[in-house]
């Protein structure tokens, strides 16, 4: 607000209102941050808005370490169990509904709570997405062949001749962002990172953003995320599985943590135990990556410690109500 715009409200006798805010949480796998986020959503008075790329499906429960039933009940949550593991859900559909659920959720006086830990999901919320062409499924497929046929690398190869700079960029491994760089090279009849450039993004507006971050002990993580993948598939996570298996086939919504490695218990490739140390496995370089990508999100309060330690909720809710 600039200075004559505060002396016109001063004295006019009203008061210039600032824009809401809104809590987003971030942090590793296994951080707890349901936890904080129930705490400091019955202190404030909150909504939870879920940011997680798999609680988005129906069915999936057990892979997914959603909120329980009980903490659903407690307060209201959103974004979670919204479509059929069948049914694609992009980055660009999250951020229109997680956006939707921010209005409508201060517009009723409360406070919107975001937590999750789908850095591209919430990047996509807070950032928007460049407008690039459309998915072009013919040109996909014939993309997939060609990376099988070519073998491992082919794609990376390809983009670097196409787009040095995104190849740079992009993993060699990553087929699915290959693909689309690759993709929007050629749709866009020349380099994505020239596209991006000329494509501007729709940044979320209209709020003030709190970012929180959970950082607790790198080992006592993994113990917690070891305990939890166990837990999984004490559960039935296997049985969970084969479920959805039967109802909507091998899906991507499946080649997911927890779900990857039931599926290759029921095609007899892993034994439950290995299954499980494998889950136990990528959990973890799961978190690693997680922290690593969270750590480029800009203006972000570390908290050095798990989201249900009571020295954890007192320092986040001393950061809500200082900004609120």
């Amino acid at each position: 607000m600039d200075i004559s715009a505060g002396v016109v409200a001063a004295l006019s006798g009203t008061a210039v209102e600032a824009d809401p805010l809104a809590v987003l949480l971030l942090g590793p796998t296994g951080s707890g941050k349901t936890a904080l986020s129930m705490a400091l959503g019955e202190r404030f008075g909150g909504e939870i808005v879920s940011c997680d790329s798999v609680a988005v499906y129906l069915g999936m429960e057990l892979g997914t370490a959603k909120p329980t039933a009980e903490e659903r009940a407690r307060l209201p949550h959103h974004l979670i169990d919204v479509t059929e593991p069948d049914q694609p859900f992009t980055a660009g559909a999250y951020s229109r509904a997680a956006r939707a659920a921010l209005r409508e959720i201060a517009g009723r006086g409360k406070l919107p709570i975001v937590t999750g830990g789908t850095g591209l999901y919430l990047r996509a919320l807070t950032e928007g997405l460049f407008a690039g062409p459309e998915r072009q499924q013919e040109l996909r497929a014939r993309l997939e062949r060609s990376r099988q046929r070519h073998g491992e690398g082919w794609l990376h190869r390809l983009l670097g001749r196409l787009d040095p700079a995104s190849a740079v960029r992009i993993h060699t491994n990553d087929t699915p962002k290959l693909i689309r760089a690759i993709e929007v090279c050629l749709a866009g009849r020349g380099p994505m990172s020239l596209v991006l450039g000329t494509n501007g993004r729709d940044p979320l507006t209209g709020f003030r953003l709190l970012r929180i971050g959970l950082n607790p002990p790198r080992q006592q993580l993994y113990e917690r995320l070891n305990q939890r993948a166990a837990a999984m598939f004490a559960a039935g996570l296997v049985e969970e599985t084969g479920g959805l298996l039967e109802r909507f086939g091998p899906v991507k919504a499946l080649d997911s943590l927890g779900y990857r490695q039931a599926i290759s218990v029921l095609a007899g490739s892993l034994s439950q135990e290995a299954g499980i140390a494998a889950a136990q496995q990528g959990h973890r370089n799961y978190a690693k990556r997680q922290l690593t990508w969270f750590r480029r999100e800009p203006d972000v309060v570390w908290i050095e410690g798990f989201g249900d330690e009571a020295e954890t909720v007192r320092v986040a809710a001393e950061l809500v109500q200082d900004n609120l």
